[in-house]
């Protein structure tokens, strides 16, 4: 018997004020026409590290198993996932192809957790580009950096 998973779209981005500086984040979730915005922030944090947690808070706030489409504007991101970085840094003890370790492990590891509960497909955007969603996370991402 297989179940039919509910189909989320999950839009996702980071901000920081300066690079490494206070940062935020900013998600929304869209399941059948409804709409759940996430936020947070940080006071001293890359945006790189805002990137991949805006992702994990996304992927945990789903309270059951779900068929999600992540869209980020991170080619960090969604590279990790689409090339599978992350199964050769786990084969490597969390070393990159340059033997150095991964960055952001802690957020890394916490995001694989969450992505496995989950059938997950990434989607790459093009930032700063007029896409609805993508402006809308922007503006939760800058509006959650702690001042």
């Amino acid at each position: 018997m297989s179940m039919e998973l509910k189909e989320v779209s999950i839009w996702t981005d980071g901000a920081c004020s300066g690079n490494p500086g206070p940062g935020g984040w900013g998600a929304v979730l869209i399941y059948r026409g409804h709409t759940k915005e996430l936020s947070g922030g940080e006071a001293w944090t890359t945006n790189q590290r805002m990137e991949i947690a805006a992702v994990c808070s996304a992927l945990e706030a789903l309270k059951e198993p779900c068929d999600a489409i992540v869209h980020s504007d991170s080619a960090y991101v969604v590279n990790c996932f689409r090339k599978k970085w992350y199964v050769n840094w786990q084969k490597h003890g969390w070393q990159n192809s340059k033997g150095q370790p991964v960055q952001n492990r802690d957020l890394w590891e916490r995001l694989l957790m969450a992505y496995q509960r989950h059938h997950v497909r990434f989607e790459k955007v093009k930032g700063h580009a007029g896409v609805e969603w993508n402006e809308r996370c922007d503006e939760l991402a800058r509006q959650a950096i702690p001042k």
